[in-house]
């Protein structure tokens, strides 16, 4: 393929916010990177129209690399957690790729730098098969495979497994959250999950609490109803994660993105996550040397996004130089 003619337009549209960037020239990182709020936009070509006249100084891209919080069929799209829908076709730019956005997540795993990135227990990541996952609005996955030619995404529907439970507290909590049925992973382990789980909590412990959102109640873990929500929610993603790092024989290391977790830093290294992720009564041994680790940049999927597109542009050297090891 003959190489794309910058500037590329590169887009992370995930349920609640759709963050834009423009890459200027090969090898250059995302620029004018604005979030927009979803809810403000009919459409996902109003807002990306909105985004080039505003702050794109009015330019028309001539290629774009949209990552997509939903399933991609082709040029056709429909997010999960947003009424947008619809075909690559109606954004009037001469080419468009649509990724699922873990998809573009799990493509920017090999260009982060060591500030994008927190450990969370485990070895050093190897050079392996990688996973991402991440609760945002919702609850993505992916992997990222080694190959010849550079990496491969297998992009995916993890986050709509059911959920993982361990104990009695959250044998109660899945019992309060299913009275309709069997309890998806995303409906616990994403942002509006950590408010259904404190709502449930709130029944199970039989104590009187107002409704909160997800911000909220990562913002009173001095509360303790707040506290064990959290803690509660870190378990069963540690386990989740451990199941995702099984699927995938992710020794390459298991990341962890999406919207909630780097605001709770420490209470993820300090709560029961890494003590799950390793508790498989068959495999503690294959996962105490999967590392685990949490993506930090504000914007990685753009980072992938653009990687995406240099891959295919005919550019031949990486999009960005790779760090040389992933902490």
């Amino acid at each position: 393929m003959s190489a794309l003619e910058p500037p590329w337009l590169v887009a992370d549209i995930g349920g609640t916010n759709a963050r834009f960037g423009l890459v200027t020239a090969p090898g250059a990182r995302p620029a004018h990177v604005a979030v927009l709020p979803g809810a403000e936009y009919a459409t996902l070509p109003e807002a990306v129209a909105a985004y080039l006249a505003d702050h794109a100084g009015g330019v028309r891209p001539g290629a774009a690399c949209l990552a997509l919080a939903g399933p991609v069929d082709g040029d056709r799209y429909e997010l999960t957690n947003s009424p947008w829908a619809g075909s690559a076709r109606d954004l009037g730019i001469p080419y468009v790729a649509l990724l699922n956005d873990f998809e573009a997540l799990a493509l920017s795993l090999p260009h982060l730098r060591g500030d994008d990135l927190e450990p969370l227990g485990g070895p050093q990541p190897g050079s392996g098969v990688k996973a991402v996952l991440g609760p945002g609005t919702g609850l993505g996955v992916a992997g990222l495979v080694p190959s010849d030619g550079g990496w491969i995404p297998v992009p995916g529907e993890g986050g709509h497994v059911t959920v993982p439970v361990l104990d009695q507290r959250e044998l109660e909590l899945v019992r309060v959250l299913g009275t309709r049925g069997p309890v998806v992973a995303e409906h616990v382990l994403s942002g509006p999950g950590l408010a259904r789980l404190h709502r449930a909590l709130a029944l199970v412990n039989d104590v009187p609490a107002a409704p909160l959102t997800a911000s909220e109640i990562v913002a009173r873990l001095d509360d303790p109803l707040c506290a064990e929500t959290v803690e509660v929610f870190c378990g069963m993603l540690g386990s989740f994660a451990a199941n995702v790092a099984l699927t995938l024989g992710a020794r390459g290391g298991v990341y962890l993105g999406g919207g909630v977790l780097p605001r709770i830093v420490e209470h993820v290294r300090a709560c029961g996550f890494r003590a799950r992720f390793d508790s498989n009564p068959d495999m503690s041994d294959y996962l105490s040397t999967i590392a685990t680790t949490l993506i930090v940049a504000p914007q990685p999927a753009l980072t992938g996004a653009a990687a995406w597109l240099a891959q295919r542009s005919g550019v031949g050297a990486p999009f960005f130089a790779p760090e040389e090891n992933l902490r």
